[in-house]
Formats: C-alpha cells, sequence, structure tokens
C-alpha cells in the first residue's frame, strides 16, 4: 500500500516467496505459521475486499491474492520448496535423464508403474499409497538435511527422484477416482 494515500500497489516483478510468506529462506518451514500468514495477507488483499476501489486497484488485488496463493503452495509442498530454493540459489532443476545412473532406483520406480498398470485392486492400491508416502517421507528427511549441509547438488538429485515419486502418487490418484 501507498503509504499516503493508501492506495494499494502491484506486486513487485519477481518477489522472494519466502520473504513474501515472511519464512526463513530455508526448506524447513513451520506450516502452521505459513497458513497464518496466508490467511492473513489474504484477509487484507482479496478482491472481494476491493470491490469498491478503482479498477486499477481491483486488477493490483487480483494479482496480489494470485502471488499469495502460489508463494502458499510453493513454500507448503516440499518438492516445489526444494525446486523454488535451488532456483533462488541458481541451480538448475534436474533433467528427467539425470537420475538414470541410479538403475536400482530406475527399477523400483519401473515396478510401481507395472504394479500401477495392473487392473485396479484397492489392496495394491492402498499398499503403493503407504509405499509412496513413506518414500516421499523419507526423500523429504533427505532433502532436508541436504540443504542444511548446502549441498545443492544432492539436494538436487533427491528432489528429482521426489519428481518421481510425485508423478507415480499423480497416476495413483487418477487411478483411485471410480470411472
Amino acid at each position: 500500500f501507498c503509504p499516503g494515500c493508501r492506495a494499494l500497489q502491484p506486486p513487485a516483478p519477481r518477489p522472494d516467496l519466502f520473504r513474501l510468506m515472511d519464512c526463513d529462506r530455508s526448506f524447513r518451514v513451520d506450516a502452521q505459521q505459513l497458513q497464518r500468514r496466508f490467511r492473513s495477507l489474504q484477509r487484507v488483499l482479496h478482491p472481494d475486499r476491493f470491490g469498491q476501489r478503482p479498477p486499477k486497484e481491483q486488477h493490483y488485488s487480483e494479482q496480489h491474492s494470485s502471488l499469495i496463493n502460489k508463494a502458499y503452495q510453493t513454500l507448503l509442498n516440499p518438492l516445489s520448496r526444494g525446486l523454488y530454493l535451488l532456483e533462488l540459489n541458481g541451480v538448475e532443476p534436474a533433467q528427467e535423464t539425470d537420475c538414470d545412473a541410479d538403475s536400482v532406483f530406475l527399477m523400483e520406480i519401473m515396478e510401481i508403474n507395472e504394479r500401477l498398470a495392473e487392473p485396479k485392486n484397492e489392496d495394491t492400491l492402498e499398499e503403493i499409497e503407504t509405499l509412496l508416502k513413506v518414500k516421499q517421507e523419507e526423500l523429504t528427511k533427505e532433502v532436508t538435511a541436504a540443504f542444511e549441509r548446502d549441498d545443492l547438488q544432492e539436494a538436487k538429485k533427491l528432489l528429482a527422484k521426489m519428481k518421481y515419486f510425485a508423478n507415480l502418487e499423480d497416476k495413483l490418484k487418477k487411478k483411485k477416482i471410480p470411472s
């Protein structure tokens, strides 16, 4: 807001999402604090509060609201948060082929994919869901440790693995939807 006239100003072109959400620039994020900040910003900047304001301010409100949603979703999810941290540190995210050296990992991904391709079976889907959850939790711990050691290349490799598991989670969700 303009300190003089209190008119809403446009968002910065490339804001730091951590600063916007009042978080330390770290892989560890306090989800409750993040949620409180999200709600407080949306209470102040949500477009519904600007219905009686000039069109320019209404537009800025929409931009701010969208940015706050993006910041919240990015920082809440470990994979997107890790990829964003890499980006802030000037590290390119891993490409699909960067995990190819780890044949044991790729075999594991292939086996889970094959199990997902089998005819729908609730028990199998629950097993896979539990397995994916455990794998993502393990990887999140490893990524946290890598960032805390400032080992960005290791974090990059681990985030690439997380991406594979996230893709499997998406496939699982689609399979669980009743057709």
